[in-house]
């Protein structure tokens, strides 16, 4: 919240700084334009320490021990601060409309980037299992050729292997 008024604060002083360089106004000093005696909103404007009130067009020191001025010294919708166009009331719904859409914005990429990540923790993890499984497969194989061998070993021990050189081999009509 507090980062939502310094934004503010610094939106406002650089719309007010090119309000004023447009209008050709010279930025002055706070003691060398007081809030008191000010017959317009631009002239009191001039001065950041200084509030406009349009409900009994006079201009007042803006209270700095509040963030907002209370309704004692001006209503929202009838006070101005940084520039004449727009009213405080208006003022703090446009800020917190933008901080929101910030905040939201904010909030979105974070879960579509969370999303990612545990999309492609998944695909490390199906990665994993695919390769536990070939390794799992070619053991499998593995042990089929030892089990292989030893069983023609024991053909072979018998005599039980169809070899044409062997001597107890079959007669084959031809």
């Amino acid at each position: 919240m507090p980062q939502l008024f310094a934004f503010l604060f610094v939106l406002l002083c650089a719309v007010r700084g090119a309000a004023s360089a447009s209008a050709g106004f010279s930025t002055a000093s706070p003691a060398a334009r007081p809030c008191d005696g000010q017959s317009s909103c631009e002239d009191c404007l001039a001065n950041v320490n200084c509030l406009w009130c349009d409900s009994n067009q006079t201009c007042t020191k803006y209270p700095l021990s509040y963030i907002l001025p209370p309704s004692s010294v001006c209503p929202l919708a009838k006070a101005h601060w940084g520039v004449c166009w727009v009213n405080f009331e208006a003022l703090v719904i446009a800020m917190a409309v933008l901080g929101g859409t910030i905040g939201l914005s904010i909030t979105v990429c974070c879960c579509c980037c969370f999303c990612r990540r545990s999309s492609s923790g998944y695909d490390r993890e199906e990665s994993s299992i695919t390769r536990r499984r070939e390794e799992a497969r070619q053991r499998q194989q593995e042990r089929k050729a030892e089990r292989m061998s030893r069983h023609d070993d024991i053909r072979k021990k018998y005599g039980l292997v169809p070899d044409s050189d062997h001597p107890y081999s079959k007669f084959e009509n031809e």
